[in-house]
């Protein structure tokens, strides 16, 4: 019995030794099947579209009005009359506001005083200059005194004290300070009469300004609409004392708007005239305006804590929903292409800064180099490396990213 019992223990020991080397062999074989065959990823694809694609630039701007009248207060002065009201529409040459003009008036009527009198001659005023009248002086003594010595010279010749020669002398000197005086005379008298023409003209001149400014003043005091547009500003009410420089209206064509907009300084570049743009206001959700671009940046300034640079685009607003003044966001569309070629932004991959895509043939990927052209927030352009139809890998699900020639497994299609 023994003998029988250790017959059977060794026989089952055998049996346990062959079934553990078959799974031994099947797992070395199962590791091996997985060593040489060929790596296969999961990924996820995409394929190109066709569609049209915009590079935009979104900043904040403000509206103004193209034609502006705006009007301040030329002198101190009290509101009259208004005539209109904010909001009203009104026509060129309408009055809008009258303001009290008394002191102007009393102005032109003494300036209209000082030109009649300017005119008539009586405010001539005679001065010499006073450099010619010493030379004058100087020569008067000097011709006296030559007639002293000239007498003098006469009376001793008389007495046999005095030559002939020296009575001659004595005479031409006299005969040079007469003709001296006389050249001073004529001098001066010519001066004279040209300060008093220049004075007289003076005068005129300044007294024919005194009556225009006071003109200009009571001009200033009725004011009227120099073009067809709407009142949005009237800060003037009646009785209202006003300084000078006082805003009293601003009116402006409400149905000629411009925005001025403020672009940060690395995207000037970008920018030209006749760009489409496209108006939002907060206060109007939903609602949109149309522009272009009128003209580009010349300079940058600083804008709080942003270097700009400022544009002004044309925006339409015929029926003058947008106020001057307001604050609105604008989007300029620097770049526009229909139906182009585009993939999500995702597929594109960056390498050595160049781009690239992972196309798929035959269930394999091929890494291919692409030209991009314009992109948004979504997608990209392509312009060269992929044509329609071409499937795509953008993602790999697996460990093992994607590279040129790997086996792959489409898990997930966009």
């Amino acid at each position: 019995m023994a003998n029988g019992t250790n017959g059977q223990a060794n026989g089952s020991g055998r049996r346990w030794a062959v079934i553990a080397g078959v799974v031994f062999l099947l797992a070395v074989s199962a590791g091996l099947f997985q060593m040489l065959r060929p790596l296969r990823i999961r990924v996820t694809t995409t394929a190109p579209s066709r569609q049209d694609i915009n590079s935009t630039i979104s900043t904040n701007g403000k509206v103004e009005p193209v034609q502006n009248f705006e009007v301040h207060a030329s002198f101190p002065s009290t509101v009259r009359n208004v005539f209109v009201g904010e909001g009203q529409k009104v026509h060129k040459g309408q009055l809008l506001v009258q303001l009290d003009d008394a002191d102007a008036r009393a102005q032109l009527a003494r300036a209209q005083a000082q030109l009649k009198q300017a005119e008539s001659g009586s405010g001539d005023v005679q001065i010499q200059d006073a450099s010619s009248q010493a030379d004058l002086t100087k020569v008067t003594l000097e011709r006296d005194e030559a007639q002293r010595a000239l007498q003098a010279l006469q009376r001793l010749k008389e007495r046999g004290a005095a030559s002939q020669a020296e009575v001659d002398a004595a005479q031409d000197r006299l005969n040079k300070a007469n003709a001296d005086i006389s050249v001073l005379q004529h001098r001066t008298g010519q001066q004279t009469l040209q300060t008093r023409d220049a004075s007289a003209k003076a005068s005129i001149e300044n007294a024919h300004a005194a009556v225009a400014a006071a003109r200009q003043l009571i001009s200033d005091s009725n004011i009227t609409a120099p073009f067809d547009g709407t009142i949005y500003l009237l800060p003037a009410k009646r009785g209202n004392y006003v300084n000078a420089g006082d805003l009293i209206l601003d009116l402006a064509d409400l149905s000629r708007m411009q925005v001025r907009a403020f672009v940060d300084e690395p995207e000037i570049g970008h920018l030209k005239v006749g760009q489409p743009v496209k108006i939002n206001w907060d206060a109007l959700p939903g609602r949109s305006w149309q522009g272009q671009v009128l003209t580009v940046p010349s300079s940058v300034v600083a804008r709080g804590n942003r270097n700009v640079g400022e544009l002004f685009a044309s925006v339409v607003n015929d029926d003058r929903a947008l106020i001057p003044n307001t604050n609105v966001g604008v989007t300029i569309v620097t770049y526009s292409h229909d139906k182009a070629l585009v993939l999500p932004r995702e597929a594109v991959h960056e390498e050595d800064g160049k781009s690239y895509i992972y196309v798929i043939k035959n269930m394999h990927l091929q890494r291919r180099l692409v030209q991009l052209g314009v992109s948004n927030l979504t997608h990209v352009e392509i312009l060269s490396g992929l044509t329609d139809g071409e499937g795509v890998a953008v993602n790999s699900l697996s460990p093992t990213p994607l590279r040129d020639g790997i086996r792959i497994k489409i898990m997930e299609q966009s």
